[in-house]
């Protein structure tokens, strides 16, 4: 059955910034209260971006114990870790230096390896690594954060291609229709089991596709990438501001009371 998912609306962006970093601390203290330190798989994008900054402010880095806070990525295009498409150049500039995350607290993808499989299996390995888990099961992270593409694409998982179809490894390859083609990117199985997931969307012009996934009434909006995700064990959040939410039918779906307009 699909995850009933948590949806929460903000009148403005900086409303939005502080409920998502409200979400991402308390998620994290769970964690690191449950086992003794939190994995976060990070997103790229604009609005994930804005969430970096909330959390690198004063007000906010004193309240996470970044000592036990382990750093992944969702997904990484397939560039050089300083080219300015690259997912952890974002993170570096916006979250991991005003910081001072220490570098062994950094799992990167490296999409600067010649040959994208190569890239995905070593961060497979990585990953299985860092959580103990070896195949044929799925690693768990803590948080994963995910964006979300006006197709209804997430990660680097994009519709109608191979990889939402991964059914065994963890990281796989993930091919964009536009822009930087190559990608690596966490398969849906990984996000299908995560113990939380916060898709961080904003603006009017995911208004349409957050219609779409969280009030479905087609196969082809139920067969979006976004719409696939549905932890089978774990929390599906939705942070959205006002323009993103413009279209949701408030009468059908469940919107939390914090943040009904």
């Amino acid at each position: 059955m699909p995850t009933k998912p948590d949806i929460h609306i903000a009148h403005d962006s900086r409303e939005w910034a502080q409920k998502a970093a409200t979400l991402v601390h308390t998620a994290s203290e769970d964690a690191i209260r449950s086992h003794g330190r939190c994995l976060i798989a990070l997103s790229g994008g604009t609005t994930p971006r804005t969430l970096y900054e909330t959390l690198a402010d004063p007000d906010w880095r004193k309240r996470f114990d970044w000592s036990r806070i382990f750093f992944l990525f969702g997904d990484e295009r397939c560039v050089p870790p300083d080219h300015p498409g690259s997912n952890f150049a974002t993170a570096r500039s916006s979250l991991f230096q005003p910081l001072a995350i220490p570098p062994d607290h950094i799992y990167r993808m490296k999409g600067e390896v010649p040959d994208p499989l190569d890239a995905a299996q070593e961060y497979e390995e990585v990953l299985r690594g860092l959580t103990h888990c070896a195949e044929p099961y799925i690693p768990r992270i803590d948080i994963i954060l995910l964006g979300l593409g006006e197709d209804g694409h997430t990660a680097s998982l994009f519709p109608e291609t191979e990889a939402i179809h991964e059914q065994t490894r963890a990281v796989t390859v993930g091919h964009a229709p536009t822009g930087i083609f190559h990608r690596v990117t966490l398969s849906l199985g990984v996000l299908n089991q995560a113990t939380v997931v916060l898709f961080l969307v904003s603006g009017p012009s995911k208004a349409s596709v957050v219609r779409r996934i969280l009030d479905p009434q087609t196969p082809s909006d139920r067969s979006l990438p976004a719409a696939m995700v549905s932890p089978e064990a774990g929390r599906l959040i939705w942070m959205l501001d006002h323009s993103a939410a413009e279209q949701l039918p408030i009468q059908r779906i469940h919107i939390r009371s914090d943040t009904q307009t």
